[in-house]
């Protein structure tokens, strides 16, 4: 490779890493338009198999299938925050009840911790100002996790909008469309529609398990494990843990149903993930799970929780446009996991 050459490739890759970084700040300035503009584009690709369906089976004109399909999404959006409010609602008046079995626990924990062998006289400066959570305190919790549950309600209106519009874009039919737009579509499809029907299983059994417990808000820790199992590896951790404080708390559960409440979800996480999900998703993203991770780490930088729950679709569509061109077809290759090429 001679000096031009040389020189005219390093210019194109620091123009490209500009490039990057400008895209990146403009993507987090302008997230309150984007991203409810790439939800809505997601639930359409998430939506049009049961548009089709409807049209197919049921013989509905399109605006008619679509409006009935928006119908179903409005009512699924406002039953779930009927639940989330109710058991906000069930919280905040059981709170006094979970601050004594907290204060319980300190307690516990005071007469079994070595704290004098450890140079510590008076255990109370230690857990007095962990085991003092006022009912003040969780309200306030309780309060803004409220907010924030409003905050999203308002949000999703503007995404049904977008829903509706994307959707009726569909309704007619179209020729078979053909090359990066068709191989985008039909991999996205298929990630949303199998990674949806995962999720809600796995949800389901974990609202099953968590319930025939006794552990309070089995019905809310089974919705986060659905929502949380679109977040590779570190979705379906949290999942796990989410229901621990409210098992510790929860006066009704034994010791041997505390560690059932964590070591069967884990159990249903780990078989469902390791064993299930291969099979059915299998290799239709085609990412390495370095790139989902770090994939995870920058949008959800960017965009928060939303930016994790579509870090790996978004990712998966810039490696399929970018397998496309000579200039950066060795990183969709290095997205791919093969940067040598070989498959």
């Amino acid at each position: 490779m001679d000096s031009n050459a040389r020189e005219q490739r390093i210019q194109t890759i620091c123009l490209l890493v500009l490039s990057a970084v400008a895209v990146a700040a403009a993507l987090y300035w302008l997230r309150p338009i984007l991203i409810p503009f790439v939800l809505a584009m997601f639930f359409a690709l998430g939506l049009t198999p049961l548009v089709q369906a409807q049209k197919r089976w049921l013989r509905l004109p399109g605006a008619l299938a679509v409006a009935s399909t928006l119908i179903l999404l409005g009512v699924s959006l406002f039953l779930i925050g009927t639940l989330v409010s109710s058991s906000l609602g069930e919280l905040t008046a059981k709170s006094d009840v979970y601050q004594r079995q907290i204060s319980l626990a300190f307690d516990r924990i005071r007469d079994w911790l070595p704290l004098e062998a450890l140079g510590i006289e008076n255990a109370e400066t230690v857990l007095h100002p962990l085991s003092a959570i006022s009912a003040d305190t969780v309200g306030g919790l309780l309060m803004g996790t409220t907010n924030a549950i409003l905050d999203l309600s308002s949000r999703s209106l503007i995404v049904m909008v977008f829903t509706f519009f994307l959707l009726m874009g569909r309704a007619e039919p179209r020729p078979d469309k053909a090359g990066v737009h068709r191989d985008i579509e039909d991999r996205v499809k298929r990630y949303i529609v199998n990674q949806t029907l995962i999720s809600a299983a796995t949800g389901s059994v974990v609202w099953i398990i968590l319930t025939s417990i006794g552990v309070d808000l089995a019905l809310v820790f089974g919705l986060f494990t659905f929502l949380l199992n679109f977040i590779p590896n570190i979705g379906s951790i949290i999942a796990v843990l989410l229901p621990l404080p409210m098992v510790l708390v929860s006066p009704d559960i034994t010791t041997s149903g505390a560690v059932l409440a964590i070591a069967l979800p884990a159990t249903v996480q780990f078989t469902i993930g390791n064993l299930v999900a291969p099979k059915i998703i299998g290799d239709a993203l085609d990412l390495h799970p370095v790139t989902i991770l770090l994939a995870l780490m920058f949008w959800g930088t960017l965009w928060g929780i939303v930016g994790m729950l579509l870090a790996v679709p978004i990712t998966a569509i810039l490696r399929i446009l970018m397998e496309r061109f000579d200039v950066t077809e060795p990183v969709a290759r290095l997205f791919a996991g093969r940067p040598d090429g070989t498959n």
